[in-house]
């Protein structure tokens, strides 16, 4: 009983953050959940978790969605999500999360690069982004940092990123959870405990809006480059480790 209220104590702190820079939850929730339902246990959930967290935003920043690009994104990301998930099976995910590692601390210089010379991605490039991001989504546990420089370089910041991130990744892990459903990994037990851990991060998400309102653009990005910092560090942890 004890681990389980720090599961949802650590899902409530994970929620709160990923509803002020848009991701993070997957990466803070994981080892706990790893600790107390064992690692073939704790993707599943976390995919059912992360359901509900995607669902908090998307309600709480309902007003804001750009919903052009989540169509654009959504349109590909879905199906390929799907595949990505049918991959995990049968590829070893640590090379994955090698490259991953890589890709997250290279997009804190490039990530400035692009916003000193104002670049901006279109509609079109938001789709193929959405293709492979969607892909790695169903790979491997979290992407959220590879949708974070996707979004922002379409234009989108504060409650128009939180809000059509989320709404785009909600999409993207319905088809995961429907893919693990049908591969039988995520037995009646499992989805109990992955709404239970998600309640946590929905109220999480909650209690971060009004932190999200008071932030300036500039503390917004400082943030997101932190993110970024401890996005790469953790996958090459576990890819090594």
């Amino acid at each position: 009983m004890g681990d389980y209220l720090f599961v949802l104590l650590v899902g409530f702190i994970a929620g709160a953050i990923s509803g002020v820079i848009g991701t993070g939850s997957s990466i803070m929730l994981l080892p706990v959940l790893v600790f107390t339902f064992g690692p073939k246990q704790a993707v599943p959930i976390m995919a059912v978790a992360a359901v509900m967290a995607n669902i908090s935003r998307v309600i709480a920043w309902w007003r804001e969605v750009n919903w052009r690009a989540f169509a654009a994104y959504s349109l590909t990301g879905v199906p390929a999500a799907a595949i990505g998930a049918r991959t995990l099976w049968i590829l070893p995910t640590h090379v994955v999360e090698i490259g991953l590692g890589m890709f997250f601390l290279s997009m804190i210089p490039v990530r400035h690069w692009l916003e000193a010379k104002k670049i901006h991605i279109r509609l079109w490039q938001l789709s193929v982004a959405g293709a492979v991001i969607g892909f790695l989504t169903g790979l491997v546990l979290s992407t959220g940092p590879l949708s974070v420089p996707a979004f922002t370089s379409y234009g989108l910041i504060k409650g128009a990123f939180l809000s059509t991130e989320a709404a785009s990744s909600l999409a993207l892990y319905v088809s995961k959870v429907v893919t693990f459903h049908e591969l039988g990994a995520l037995p009646t037990e499992m989805i109990v405990h992955g709404v239970i851990v998600g309640s946590s991060l929905m109220l999480g998400t909650f209690t971060a809006k009004s932190v999200v309102q008071r932030m300036s653009v500039v503390s917004f990005k400082f943030v997101l480059d932190i993110l970024l910092l401890c996005s790469g560090i953790s996958m090459l942890w576990a890819a090594f480790h």
